[in-house]
């Protein structure tokens, strides 16, 4: 998938541009892996062989190299170590959305930001209203950060109707959240700063910048450095993992650039005509470059991170020793119950309260058919504090039997948010049932918005839901046309939405994205009759030449093509249809119901005809 949509331009930043189906897969698994190796831990701590537990990973593994050695504990080596690799991963995460990705929206990311923000200070405000004062207070940390693997693992079990918004929304608030983690830990949890291994890491992060003007060898040099880099911060006394956010935010991004996307076909053309060694490296290499270095990486580690790194942390970390002495000591423990308040009550209560608050001071917007009542569920799903919470308990806390109360609250907390998120959808889903699904056209047209031939005000409305490369709507083109002519501007409002159906049209996302990139030079329509007319040849070196066709200023249609508006503009009418359960193109719905049966033009005048039909 990432290959073709590479070859096709396609800007498809991280978390929200890859294959839908095959994204939510692998994440619900990485979560089912989590949580079996968090059983796991807990089973071991509490068997027969509990002792073995805390021995193994209490073992100490070294290196040594002539007068000079170093040496700590295995689970040292997971939380100072592996961990760096997921801090490294968020850190990309978070430098794409920034660049690339959702956040570059300010009006869309408002709210998730705001939110996200709020779901940070109001846990810990909970958390130290049970701990005012004492060694206990410091822990204030281990409530402020959602666990996204088992955020999204959760939504996917609990199945909401309608999740396709909420989870975009939870995943931005996720990478806020973990921003806010991740400026705690560098800030409040790192202790014995030391000045000059510190001036030392000053030097490597400005030379770790300047690595993208080398001309070749980015790679080795980003390695060595990163590794002296994560060594200098340990020395220095600050968090050594937070090496693994610092190279990651300096690690350039961008999406894929025309002129080494088509550099690279050209490279491939070549070696597809004389195979060899020599045109097969640079097919590699100039595939390679045409993709930012920032989605390489977390292609390449991400799989390793959500497999590997993650479920060695949680068996390092999870292992509680659930006896009677523990679990009483837990039950009476402000830390404990700060714990899980502060998780369960203040995530809720502050994501919650941001987002109706941003949302009826328009100081930002959700999407296009997220409700409150939906982000309800969500809000409460983000009390599920496992991986972040569990490293700092590690930081925050150096008793050990307060240790286990920490985590005993963490755990508990996660199944608790995880019931009250479960409640909470179903209530809502009560609450607000949908009605006839895909029978109503569920978003009221808006000619501010939406793509419009005829009267705005006009009585009637037909609105398509289309695929600039299914040949069905192309025919149907004629057929709306007699309709149009039929009952004349005045009389007739049309409306085409997106449904780009990318499994049997490899080219349609990008023709929809072009048509949108038309649209800000208000050729719209012009672009989507030129490619109807010739939709058997929708490669972009076509659809720049037919937008310079209808007249648009190709240098600005090719930067709003992978500016974010456009991108969030397909993506908008595209959850709507997945929220309407839509599945095929073309779809009309005729004064706001669907319609069902033929869409000739003798059919569709006499359903607009037809008497009852509520407005659109």
């Amino acid at each position: 998938m990432e290959a073709d949509d590479t070859r096709r331009g396609k800007a498809a930043p991280s978390r929200f541009g890859r294959d839908p189906t095959a994204a939510r897969g692998g994440e619900n698994t990485a979560a089912a892996l989590l949580l079996a190796f968090t059983v796991v831990a807990v089973v071991w701590a509490n068997s027969p062989w509990a002792d073995s537990y805390s021995e193994f990973w209490s073992t100490e593994v070294g290196l040594r190299i002539g007068d000079l050695h170093a040496e700590m504990s295995l689970k040292h080596l997971v939380n100072d170590g592996l961990m760096t690799f997921f801090f490294f991963i968020v850190g990309l995460e978070v430098k794409s959305q920034f660049t690339i990705g959702e956040l570059t929206d300010r009006a869309r990311a408002a709210v998730p930001v705001v939110a996200a923000i709020a779901g940070l200070i109001v846990p810990a405000v909970v958390f130290l209203a049970f701990n005012p004062s004492g060694d206990d207070a410091r822990a204030w940390g281990v409530v402020i950060s959602t666990d996204t693997a088992f955020l999204v693992g959760a939504l996917a079990i609990i199945g909401p109707q309608c999740p396709a918004r909420l989870r975009t929304f939870l995943l931005t608030l996720a990478v806020v959240d973990d921003v806010g983690a991740l400026l705690a830990i560098a800030v409040f949890y790192s202790d014995h700063v030391r000045l000059v291994p510190l001036l030392i890491a000053a030097v490597l992060v400005a030379a770790i910048a300047a690595v993208r003007l080398l001309p070749a060898g980015q790679g080795p040099a980003y390695a060595l450095l990163s590794v002296a880099l994560w060594v200098a911060l340990s020395m220095g006394g600050v968090h050594s993992t937070l090496a693994g956010v610092v190279v990651a935010l300096l690690i350039p991004v961008f999406t894929p650039q025309r002129q080494r996307v088509e550099e690279a076909v050209e490279v491939i053309r070549a070696f597809r005509q004389s195979p060899n060694s020599e045109y097969a490296r640079a097919a590699t290499r100039s595939l390679r470059d045409s993709i930012s270095i920032n989605e390489r990486l977390q292609t390449g580690f991400g799989s390793y991170v959500s497999f590997f790194v993650l479920p060695t942390f949680a068996l390092a970390n999870a292992g509680v020793h659930l006896d009677g002495e523990t679990v009483a000591a837990a039950i009476r423990s402000p830390l404990t119950w700060g714990v899980v308040a502060g998780l369960v009550v203040g995530k809720f209560v502050g994501i919650l309260a941001a987002t109706a608050l941003v949302r009826a001071t328009g100081l930002g917007v959700l999407a296009p058919g997220l409700t409150l009542r939906r982000v309800a569920g969500g809000a409460a799903l983000s009390g599920i504090g496992f991986t972040i919470s569990l490293f700092i308990v590690d930081l925050a806390i150096d008793d050990p039997a307060k240790q286990d109360e920490a985590r005993v609250g963490v755990l508990a907390a996660s199944v608790l948010a995880l019931a009250f998120g479960w409640v909470t959808f179903r209530v809502t889903d009560w609450l607000s049932p949908p009605v006839s699904v895909g029978m109503t056209l569920i978003r009221e047209v808006d000619p501010d918005r939406d793509h419009l031939r005829g009267n705005p005000n006009a009585p009637l409305t037909l609105v398509e839901y289309g695929d600039f490369e299914c040949p069905f709507c192309s025919r149907a083109t004629g057929a709306i046309d007699e309709v149009r002519e039929y009952f004349g501007p005045d009389r007739l409002r049309y409306v085409w939405r997106h449904l780009p159906q990318e499994r049997v049209h490899p080219h349609a996302l990008d023709a929809a994205r072009a048509s949108e990139a038309a649209a800000l030079q208000g050729r719209f329509f012009e672009m989507s009759v030129r490619m109807f007319e010739f939709q058997d040849y929708l490669e972009w070196e076509h659809i720049y030449r037919y937008a310079d066709g209808v007249g648009v200023d190709v240098a600005r249609f090719d930067e709003d093509l992978h500016s974010p508006r456009v991108l969030h503009r397909v993506q908008d009418d595209a959850q709507d249809a997945e929220l309407m359960d839509l599945g095929s193109t073309p779809t009309f719905f005729v004064n706001g119901r669907r319609h069902e049966g033929p869409w000739d033009a003798a059919s569709l005048i006499r359903a607009l005809e037809a008497p009852n039909q509520p407005d659109g």
